[in-house]
């Protein structure tokens, strides 16, 4: 589960540190790590600083160059979209879900083997086209300082800085 938080109210980050603790839960907040790391129970670690991003959505279809070829699957107002390999592996993949004028976009990853090849940028390009299909004209989303850089070259900038915390894996 993640939670992401537009303010830094300290009461709320350590009501919702407190009951949802489950490992592998994570917490964003547009705070500082050192505030977030404070309103937070004992067992919960600080991440990386992320950064929250924002983008207006164009209609730009990129297919990626064979032997790569694109899935979508759309479930309710959720769309994830892949880029597959020769043989049908995963090479990239993302997912959208359409929030009233927002495209929030999630979980993007690009296999090792994969990379420098464009296929982040196809997966990007493909959910921001959904995602205009379904009325969002803005993207948003929460980058690692990895991500920021491929978001970057693909027109979207930092809005704000974002501290994130979780409960290790046992």
């Amino acid at each position: 589960m993640r939670y992401v938080l537009h303010d830094r109210d300290e009461q709320a980050l350590a009501r919702l540190g407190a009951r949802h603790n489950a490992p592998g839960t994570w917490i964003k907040a547009a705070t500082e790590p050192a505030y977030l790391r404070a309103a937070l129970p004992p067992e919960w670690k600080t991440a990386e600083p992320c950064y929250l991003m924002t983008a207006a959505y164009r209609a730009a279809s990129d297919e990626p160059s064979p032997p790569y070829t694109t899935s979508v699957q759309i479930d309710g107002q959720v769309i994830s979209a892949a880029i597959l390999g020769h043989e049908g592996q995963i090479a990239a993949s993302g997912r959208l879900a359409v929030a009233g004028p927002f495209g929030i976009v999630d979980q993007v990853e690009t296999a090792p083997e994969h990379r420098r090849r464009g296929l982040g940028s196809a997966v990007m390009r493909t959910l921001a086209l959904h995602g205009l299909q379904f009325g969002a004209d803005s993207g948003v989303l929460v980058a690692t300082d990895d991500g920021r850089h491929l978001y970057e070259t693909l027109g979207w900038r930092v809005a704000a800085p974002i501290a994130a915390a979780y409960v290790p894996e046992q």
